[in-house]
Formats: structure tokens, C-alpha cells, sequence
């Protein structure tokens, strides 16, 4: 019966309390004893307790007054936003936590579209209302203008007291839809309209027609329908269908799928097929998490469990993909699966050569888990052997890194930060290149075309105009201002490399870290991008290029070689730093040679003497001129996520 059944998720911006909040639920129902609860319980990784985040998404079943509740307690940075979206088509009910004392975010504007999309029904929840900053009214009207809710419906609670929790919980099951539709479909069996904010962009153009007809609200957005219990019309069945949202690899078990069955039903050693990555395997263990895994006979229609299997990789049942029976086989696959492809790209370097066979056992191990994790070896004359990784964003290499420091004892070396461009060439080529130093020669390019995001800013309306100058400098260009109550929200586009080194860095300093950001894959666009070179006596060192707009050459050529000139060391040697387009020099800096004074025991007269030994000293400066070899520093790589 899947009457009694609701599926939910909790989606929030970072640190504005899904886990905490997912905490107290656990204890409520009963799930977890007062013994095993400990903070952040979903939260399996060290490094997801120790920064206060959730990095890895994690399912849990509950019990509360009859009904059965399945959870999602979704990350809430960007980098991870597909697999946002793919638990919120897992669910019919996304919980929208806002906290207290920082209000509407960038990444809870982002978290609703999402689940406006999916046409969810949406609960609002004013978290950490206990504490002295809290301000409910002013974050209420927030919500009321974002959502255009009732205030009599946003509930007000606190994670860490347990203040409102019972109140989800109740509203879960009286007003949230149960599991019962046709993810082909997506149709409303309701009537009940109560605003809600959406924007036009959002919708898929399938819906066009129907939304068109929807009355807007004051802000110009579109009001939706809500689901109530009668939830989705239901079709004709297809087949055995279901949705991987989340996966990983466990080192004793294999592969285990974490999926919402949508139609059919899927029994303990059923033979399954992936049917994205068509691929086959067993299903040797099935069941639901309470957290621990509760095994059971099948895992039936409308629920969300595991499914433990014999693949050997995550590679071969990607987030996203449609698990069936293989013997009795869906005719179609859910919608919206898509290829997760990197974003940003770095090279990984061991600081010992020694230690690379050990760097590319523990990525290859990581990477078992992680299906969006693509790595490929590298050779740098600088750095020796590594490996190039494609990552979501900065938080996901951020995490990767100190994972492979943390777990496997590893001493690295992580050069700046690239994305990927499109370059046509004269023969009619079309290459795909992920960093500078893969640019073929200039003259046989006819176009490079970079990768642009749409970006979203909210912060304080007083800080609108250093922010605005930020996107300037940026190649930015604004799109759009709005406003959400005392907050303005920036809408821009920006080359997705501006913002790779310490665009982040900069906002949180111009908006006291009053501001959020929130980003997207736009599209890519021919601009007039160059390879910007760095020479080190002469020699092109590779690991230090970076492929930047023409106009800013100039003035990031001069910029960087200063900076290398502070944290390279000195030899006994003149060194020359340059920076170059092509074989044009655009900026030089001279790293001046240690001067032994090689006449200080030879008498002051014999002047002759003297100048034999300095012609000496001079030809040998030559010869290591010709001949040193000048080791990097690991700081000139730092030098290049750094700017001014």
C-alpha cells in the first residue's frame, strides 16, 4: 500500500541545518536510540562533521503515527546540484530549511527551482529559531515573498532543541502527496492552487502552454499548483522501473545502488539491467535503511532503498541512470538522466616521484565511488609524474585533496585550476582541451570557445555596487536585479575561469561575508582567449601556463611574475622570469644571483689578480647560466590561485 508511504527531502543551504534537523527526526520516530545518535548521524565521512557540511547524500526510512517516511538528507553546495535534482525526482515532497538568522540564500533560490521543476509539494521551515540573532519575522517575509505562501504555513523550529520537528513530521503525512504517478506524465490531480514562485526559465517547454495560462505574482514569477494527497495521475505500467539517485563502492560488498522504485518491484537475486550504461548484474541483497541496512525479500513500488550488487564500479550504474529486470525489461528509462561531466580540471603532483604509483591507487580507489571523478596521467619536466582530475567545482577538488592527504598519508602538489575549452583548428577539427599547455599552435586555431555559467548573487542591497565592480572585472555582465525583501539578488553571466581562482574569496571580503553564490552551466562562446606562457631561464614551464582573454595578458603576465620572483629562490645564477604569448615577451622579471666576493683574500693592491678571478667567477655564472637546473617550489603554484 502505497498510501501510507511519503518520500521526502530536506533542501537548505549549506550550514542552515538539514543534517541537525534529520537528527532530531531520527530520534523522534524512534528510528535511532538515544545510545547510538550522535551529530550529523547521515553524515558517514570525518570530513563532512568536521566542516559542518553534507558532501554525500544519505536515505533513511522512518515510522511516525502509521505512515512510513522516507527521507533524503541532500547536499547543499552547487558542485553537487545534479544529485540534488536526482533525489528530488526520487521524492514528492521537498522540506525547505531556512535559518533564522541569515534568511533566503543563493543556494535555497537554486534548491527551489529545483524543486519546482519537479513540481513538489513544499513545506517551509524556519530553522534555528531558538538563538538570540534569530529574526523569524523578517525571514518570513522572505519566504512569503519567494514562495507566496501563508505565514500560518511556514513552520517555525529549531534543530538543535527539537522545536517544530513534530510539526514536519505531521504535516508530511496529512498534506504531502503519496508516492502515486508516472514520472512520464508529471500531471497534477489537484485543483487546491496556492502561490508559489517559480521562474519562467525554469520550466521545461513541454509545460509551456499550461504555465502560460498560470497567474503571476507581484515579482513576476510564475504561481504553481500544489500536489495534495491524491498526488500524480497514474498510467499504465511499463515495466520494473526504478531510479539510481546516489551510489558507492563498498570495499566488502561491491556497489550498492541507493534507488526509488517507481513501478514494479525488484526481489532479493533478481538479475538487473542498467539502462543508460547498459550494463547487467545481481541484485544479491535488497532492502531499506533504518539508517543500517535492513534487508528484506524485495523492495516494492513507491519506496526507496538499497540495492547491494556485483558490479565492480560505480562507472557501470552512474547517479541518475534507470534500474529494470533484465529478463522482463522497461520499454523506456526515466527522463533526466544525463552524462555528469567535470567542471574544473587540476593537475595532481606527488611532492616525491616515489610516491606516484601511491597518488594513482588512491584516486583509482576514490574514484570507485565517485562516478564523476575522471582522472588521466600527466608528465611535467617541473613536477615529474601526476595525474590531470576533472572535478564538479572547487568544493568537490577541495574535498578530493584532503581526502587523498587525510586517508592515504599523501604530500601534494595541485596546480591552478582550469576548465575545458572547444577549439576548432584550420584543418576542421574540433578538440576538446583541459588545460593551457594542450592548445595547438596559434596559428592553426581558428576559434576558441570557453564556458560560461550563469551566476546568482544574493546579498545586503547597501553592497550592490561593489559587488556589480567585481563582476566587471570578471568579464561579467549583469542580467538581472531583483529584490527579496532587505536583500538584492544579482542575476550575471561570467566566463566559468574568472571565477575558478578567488572569486569567492573576493565577494565574501567586499560583503563582509554577508553574500552567497550559486552557479550553473550557461554555455560555451567564442571569445579571444590566449595561452599565456611562463619561462624560467628561458625554459617554458608548462604547469604554469593558463589560457586567459587577450585584454587581461598584459596586466596577468606583470602580475604573476612578480609574484614568482618572491617565492622562487635565488641561485648562483641570473634567473630571467617572463611571461609570453607566442614568442612575444609581455612582461619580464630578474631573479638576481648570489654574489660571493671571491677577492676578499687578496691583497688590495694587486689589482691584476683581482680581475682574473672576477673574469673566473663571471664565465662559471655562464656556464650554470647555461647548464643549472632551477627547482619550483611548491608555493609558485599557490602564487597562481592568488591574484590581486
Amino acid at each position: 500500500m502505497t498510501d501510507r508511504i511519503r518520500n521526502f527531502c530536506i533542501i537548505a543551504h549549506i550550514d542552515h541545518g538539514k543534517s541537525t534537523i534529520a537528527d532530531r527526526m531520527m530520534e523522534l520516530t524512534g528510528t535511532v536510540s538515544q545510545r547510538e545518535m550522535k551529530s550529523q548521524l547521515l553524515d558517514s565521512m570525518e570530513l563532512e562533521r568536521e566542516k559542518g557540511i553534507t558532501i554525500k547524500l544519505a536515505p533513511v526510512q522512518m515510522k511516525w503515527k502509521g505512515y512510513t517516511l522516507n527521507l533524503i538528507d541532500t547536499p547543499g553546495h552547487v558542485d553537487f546540484s545534479y544529485e540534488v535534482s536526482r533525489s528530488l525526482q526520487a521524492v514528492e515532497t521537498a522540506v525547505l530549511v531556512v535559518d533564522a538568522t541569515q534568511g533566503i540564500q543563493a543556494q535555497t533560490l537554486a534548491n527551489v527551482y529545483l524543486a519546482l521543476e519537479q513540481d513538489l509539494y513544499i513545506i517551509p521551515v524556519i530553522n534555528k529559531v531558538d538563538l538570540p540573532a534569530a529574526d523569524v519575522e523578517k525571514v518570513s517575509a522572505q519566504i512569503i515573498n519567494l514562495l507566496g505562501c501563508k505565514p500560518e504555513n511556514i513552520i517555525l523550529a529549531s534543530g538543535k532543541t527539537g522545536q517544530g520537528v513534530a510539526d514536519i513530521l505531521d504535516m508530511i503525512i496529512e498534506k504531502a502527496p503519496a508516492p502515486r504517478y508516472d514520472m512520464i506524465g508529471g500531471q497534477s490531480a489537484s485543483s487546491e492552487t496556492v502561490p508559489q514562485a517559480v521562474d519562467k526559465s525554469s520550466i521545461s517547454s513541454t509545460r509551456a502552454e499550461e504555465e502560460e495560462a498560470r497567474p503571476r505574482n507581484d515579482r513576476g514569477r510564475e504561481l504553481r499548483v500544489e500536489n495534495v494527497a491524491a498526488g500524480r495521475l497514474l498510467v499504465s505500467s511499463r515495466g520494473t522501473r526504478a531510479l539510481i539517485f546516489d551510489s558507492y563502492f563498498d570495499d566488502y560488498r561491491g556497489v550498492i545502488l541507493y534507488v526509488r522504485v517507481f513501478e514494479g518491484s525488484i526481489p532479493k537475486n533478481a538479475e538487473i539491467r542498467m539502462m543508460a550504461a547498459e550494463t547487467n548484474g545481481l541484485a544479491l541483497e535488497v532492502g531499506v535503511l533504518t539508517p543500517k541496512m535492513t534487508p528484506m525479500g524485495s523492495l516494492d513500488e513507491g519506496n526507496i532503498g538499497y540495492i547491494v550488487t556485483n558490479l565492480k564500479t560505480t562507472r557501470e550504474a552512474k547517479v541518475g541512470d534507470t534500474v529494470t529486470l533484465a529478463k522482463t525489461p522497461a520499454a523506456t528509462p526515466l527522463p533526466g538522466y544525463k552524462e555528469v561531466l567535470p567542471f574544473v580540471y587540476a593537475g595532481f603532483f606527488p611532492v616525491s616521484n616515489d610516491q606516484y604509483q601511491d597518488l594513482k591507487d588512491a584516486v583509482e580507489k576514490l574514484a570507485l565511488s565517485d562516478s564523476a571523478l575522471q582522472f588521466e596521467p600527466e608528465n611535467s619536466p617541473v613536477l615529474g609524474f601526476g595525474l590531470r582530475i576533472g572535478f564538479l567545482g572547487l568544493l568537490h577538488m577541495d574535498i578530493i585533496r584532503e581526502r587523498l592527504e587525510r586517508e592515504f598519508g599523501l604530500d601534494l602538489v595541485v596546480t591552478n585550476p582550469s576548465t575545458n575549452y572547444e577549439v576548432t583548428t584550420t584543418d576542421g577539427e574540433d578538440l576538446n582541451i583541459r588545460s593551457a599547455s594542450d592548445l595547438p599552435d596559434q596559428s592553426t586555431v581558428v576559434e576558441v570557445r570557453e564556458p560560461w555559467v550563469k551566476g546568482e548573487i544574493i546579498l545586503p542591497q547597501n553592497m550592490i555596487g561593489g559587488v556589480l565592480n567585481l563582476i566587471n572585472e570578471k568579464r561579467g555582465q549583469q542580467t538581472n536585479l531583483s529584490y527579496i525583501e532587505d536583500r538584492a539578488v544579482i542575476d550575471f553571466e561570467a566566463p566559468m575561469a574568472n571565477l575558478l581562482t578567488d572569486f569567492y574569496d573576493q565577494l565574501k571580503s567586499i560583503t563582509s561575508g554577508y553574500a552567497s553564490f550559486n552557479y550553473e552551466l550557461a554555455d560555451y562562446r567564442t571569445e579571444d582567449l590566449v595561452r599565456l606562457d611562463f619561462l624560467v631561464a628561458g625554459n617554458r614551464m608548462d604547469a604554469l601556463s593558463i589560457m586567459c582573454h587577450r585584454s587581461e595578458a598584459d596586466a596577468l603576465g606583470r602580475e604573476i611574475t612578480k609574484k614568482l620572483k618572491q617565492v622562487i629562490p635565488r641561485q648562483n645564477f641570473e634567473v630571467a622570469l617572463q611571461a609570453a604569448i607566442g614568442a612575444k615577451i609581455i612582461a619580464r622579471e630578474t631573479i638576481g644571483a648570489y654574489r660571493k666576493d671571491v677577492t676578499v683574500k687578496i691583497h688590495t693592491g694587486d689589482r691584476d689578480r683581482k680581475a682574473k678571478l672576477l673574469e673566473k667567477q663571471k664565465k662559471g655564472k655562464a656556464r650554470m647560466k647555461r647548464f643549472g637546473k632551477i627547482d619550483i617550489p611548491s608555493e609558485a603554484f599557490t602564487v597562481m590561485l592568488k591574484r590581486d
